[in-house]
């Protein structure tokens, strides 16, 4: 999990911010499946929206907790119910940050 600046964080929302969520957690929660899921989309795009159902028992909090352990990645906001998680890929990055 990286440490993001605030400015890091503020570049990754404003690229999250015309991303449509192409996850959504259920009344499942967060299943092993969703969460290869997840973890093979944050290796291809680096970031991505998640979308909490209302049916969904557990907090978007809690969610994002773990979600970000179980996938390595770093959370960059949560706003009501949805997720944004940023991974950068291990070898070709396609996102660069600005400098801290």
């Amino acid at each position: 999990m990286l440490n993001l600046t605030s400015k890091q964080r503020a570049y990754l929302k404003s690229m999250a911010h015309d991303i449509t969520p192409i996850f959504q957690v259920g009344k499942n929660g967060v299943t092993p499946d969703l969460t290869t899921g997840i973890d093979e989309a944050l290796e291809a795009r680096e970031i991505i929206k998640i979308s909490v159902l209302q049916n969904c028992m557990m907090q978007p909090q809690e969610i994002c907790q773990t979600l970000s352990e179980r996938t390595k990645s770093t959370p960059v906001q949560i706003i009501g119910k949805r997720i944004v998680l940023y991974r950068p890929h291990k070898t070709n990055p396609k996102i660069t940050l600005p400098k801290a």
